[in-house]
């Protein structure tokens, strides 16, 4: 199926947005096809300000409307204990909040940017959209995460080449319990780093550590600012690592 054959026969839809490549280009495309589209982005302690920011500029570029929803990630305890299964718990309380408000909204059909690329597994995080019985239009259209950046790239829209930015709480060790000081750190130390320069990055808590990790090709530069660097992470952690495995992935 096509999104153009997927929004001809669904053409008033909600799309839980997140202001990332896969779900700004579902969002272009339905305002393409002319369907009845609002976007809902979810605002927690677990999404960086930079994602916000983002995510309301694209929207502004295409003319979207966009419905923001705070939630309080921790305040579920089975998210806070960081289980294995985390995600299945966090899916269920965003896409819960997006369904109750989407309803409300009078929208019967909840979108989701999952793409052709990530697999359709029994990952917690899939479990719970399928439960929610959410729908994935670039996986069912067969668009890949390659081709998805290309289509956004002919489109003009500036997250083409964004790179992917997993939650905040994918950076604290599974079974160590997620507050909002970890997170908060592990923000601030990231958008640290990439107001140096660097992309692509990951700050993982490791103890009272932080545990860089970057392309390949950044490392030296990495290495080149070491002293920078430590005077300013070292006020907010013991020690500071470098992984020197290149980053690939989440």
């Amino acid at each position: 199926m096509t999104l153009e054959a997927f929004f001809k026969e669904n053409p008033k839809t909600a799309l839980a947005f997140s202001g990332g490549v896969d779900s700004s280009y579902l969002l272009y495309a339905a305002m393409q096809a002319g369907a009845e589209v609002r976007a809902y982005y979810v605002k927690t302690a677990f999404q960086p300000e930079f994602e916000y920011e983002d995510a309301m500029r694209l929207a502004k570029q295409l003319g979207a409307e966009v419905t923001v929803l705070r939630l309080d990630a921790l305040c579920d305890p089975q998210v806070a204990a960081n289980p294995a299964n985390r995600c299945y718990y966090c899916k269920q309380n965003i896409f819960g909040s997006i369904w109750r408000a989407a309803r409300a909204d009078g929208f019967n059909v909840l979108l989701d940017g999952t793409n052709a690329s990530d697999q359709a597994d029994d990952r917690p995080g899939m479990k719970a959209l399928r439960e929610l019985k959410v729908r994935s239009p670039l996986r069912e259209a067969g668009l890949t995460k390659a081709m998805i950046r290309e289509k956004s790239r002919l489109a003009g829209l500036f997250t083409w080449d964004k790179p992917a930015y997993a939650c905040l709480a994918t950076r604290i060790p599974t079974g160590e319990t997620i507050t909002e000081e970890k997170l908060t750190r592990t923000e601030w130390a990231e958008s640290y780093l990439m107001g140096l320069g660097f992309s692509d990055l990951r700050v993982r808590l490791l103890g009272s550590c932080a545990r860089v990790q970057l392309p390949k090709e950044q490392q030296e530069a990495f290495l080149d600012r070491r002293e920078e660097i430590l005077a300013v992470l070292k006020t907010r952690y013991s020690g500071v690592l470098l992984d020197l495995e290149a980053r690939n992935g989440r």
